[in-house]
C-alpha cells in the first residue's frame, strides 16, 4: 500500500496523497504541464531539472514505459504530482510501469491529490518553491516541512544548464537515423539539455552534429569547422549563461548560421543585447498555440520554459548589440504574447521558444529544421560565389 505523502507549497498551501514512485523527501520548483501524452519524455527532458512536476492530465502511467522514449539517460525532474495512477499499464511497447521507474532512479512523487486545483493556485500566484515528502518524511511537523521548502534556492538565478549537458563531446552521424546519402552539414551543437529527438531530427536531413558539453569554448567549436550552430533547450536562468552568451557572438560575428531553440532563442535574445525575464507561470505542454508573424499560421507547439525574451514586438527593430544589425520578434504566443521566436535580418540567425523535434508530438514546427538547412546552404553558396569572386579579381589584377 502507498505511503501518506504531502506536497506543501512555499506559501503555506497543502495538498494529500499517497506516494508514487520513492519515497522520501523532493525540493524544488513546482510548476504544470498541460500535456494530455508524453509523460515519459516529459520526465527524461534536462529542462525540468530541479522541478517538481504537475500533470494536469488526470491519467497517468497508462501507457508503461520504454527505453526507446527516453528522452536522456535519466529522469531529471525532482519530484512528480499526479492525480490518478495508473495500476497496470496496458500497451504493446511497455517495458515496465512508471510507479517502478520512478522509483527505481529514487524519484519522489505524489499521487492522489487534485491536480486540476494545483495547476489553478500556481497560476493565480505563479510558480513556486515546493516540497514532496513521503513515507516517515512526511510525519514531521508541518512547520519543519514548510521551514525545508522556503529554505531552497528559487529557480530565478540557478545556472543548470553544466549540471545536466553531456560531459564528453560525441559526433551523431546522419547514417545512424537513416540517411542514406552523403553528408550535406557539419554543425556544432551546444548542448545545454538537449533532448535524444533534436540530433536525429538534424541527422535524418543529412546533417552531421559535433555535441560538444555547456562549457565548450569558442575556439573548440571553430575548430570544427562547421556550417551551422545550434543552442539546445536547457534548465536554469538564461541571466546565468554569460559564457555560453559569448559563445554565441562570437559565432554571429563570424558570419556562422544560427539556430536556437528554447534556452538557445534567450540565449540568441542575450546575444543581440535584450533581456530576459521569469514568467509568472510559465509555458509548459505540447498544446501551446504560436502565431508565426511572417506567414499567419498557427503553429501548435511543444514548449517548456519559465523564462522569456524581452524584446519589442513591435519591428524590424535596431538590436541592442548594434554590430548585428535589425532583428525582429518572428513568433508570438498567442495565450499571452511572449516572444516565441527571433529572426535577425543582417546576420544569418534565427531561434524559437518552443521545441520543433517535439516528442511525443506535435510536428507542425518541423519546418524549422529545413529552414536552417537552407540558411546554411545559402550561407555556403555566398561563401563560393564570394571565393569565385576573389579569384577573378586576382587574376585580372596579374
Amino acid at each position: 500500500m502507498p505511503a501518506q505523502a504531502l506536497l506543501i507549497l512555499e506559501d503555506g498551501r497543502t495538498f494529500r496523497g499517497s506516494s508514487y514512485g520513492a519515497q522520501g523527501t523532493a525540493l524544488g520548483e513546482a510548476v504544470f504541464t498541460t500535456g494530455m501524452t508524453g509523460y515519459q519524455e516529459t520526465l527524461t527532458d534536462p529542462s525540468y531539472a530541479r522541478q517538481l512536476i504537475v500533470q494536469t492530465a488526470p491519467h497517468i502511467g497508462n501507457t508503461g514505459v520504454n527505453k526507446a522514449d527516453n528522452e536522456s539517460d535519466r529522469i531529471w525532474a525532482a519530484g512528480y504530482i499526479v492525480r490518478d495512477a495508473a495500476r497496470r499499464p496496458s500497451n504493446w511497447r511497455s517495458e515496465g510501469t512508471l510507479d517502478d521507474e520512478l522509483s527505481s532512479q529514487g524519484v519522489v512523487g505524489i499521487q492522489g491529490v487534485d491536480t486540476r486545483a494545483i495547476t489553478r493556485h500556481l497560476r493565480e500566484r505563479g510558480s513556486m518553491k515546493a516540497g514532496i515528502f513521503s513515507g516517515a518524511d512526511a510525519s514531521r511537523p508541518e512547520a519543519d516541512l514548510l521551514a525545508d521548502v522556503l529554505a531552497q534556492p528559487a529557480m530565478a538565478g540557478l545556472r543548470l544548464a553544466e549540471e545536466v549537458s553531456c560531459k564528453e563531446a560525441y559526433v551523431v552521424e546522419p547514417a545512424e537515423h537513416g540517411w542514406t546519402g552523403e553528408t550535406l552539414f557539419n554543425i556544432v551543437a551546444l548542448d545545454l539539455g538537449m533532448k535524444a529527438m533534436t540530433p536525429a531530427r538534424f541527422a535524418e536531413r543529412g546533417v552531421r552534429l559535433h555535441v560538444l558539453p555547456a562549457t565548450a569554448t569558442f575556439e573548440e567549436a571553430q575548430a570544427l569547422n562547421p556550417d551551422g550552430v545550434f543552442i539546445s533547450n536547457g534548465p536554469g536562468d538564461p541571466a546565468t549563461a554569460d559564457s555560453q552568451v559569448s559563445f554565441v557572438r562570437s559565432f554571429l560575428e563570424a558570419g556562422v548560421p544560427y539556430f536556437g531553440i528554447c534556452f538557445g532563442n534567450q540565449i540568441l535574445g542575450r546575444a543581440l543585447g535584450f533581456g530576459t525575464y521569469k514568467l509568472r507561470y510559465g509555458h509548459r505542454g505540447m498544446n501551446q498555440p504560436v502565431l508565426d508573424r511572417s506567414t499567419g499560421k498557427v503553429e501548435i507547439t511543444s514548449q517548456n520554459h519559465g523564462f522569456a525574451v524581452d524584446a519589442p514586438l513591435d519591428g524590424p527593430t535596431q538590436a541592442p548589440e548594434e554590430r548585428f544589425g535589425k532583428v525582429q520578434v518572428s513568433h508570438i504566443s498567442l495565450n499571452d504574447q511572449v516572444v516565441e521566436g527571433l529572426s535577425c535580418m543582417d546576420v544569418p540567425a534565427f531561434s524559437v521558444q518552443y521545441h520543433p523535434e517535439a516528442a511525443a508530438g506535435p510536428h507542425d514546427a518541423a519546418y524549422l529544421f529545413d529552414r536552417f538547412i537552407k540558411l546554411m546552404t545559402d550561407y555556403k553558396s555566398a561563401q563560393r560565389k564570394n571565393t569565385q569572386s576573389q579569384t577573378t579579381q586576382s587574376q585580372e589584377d596579374k
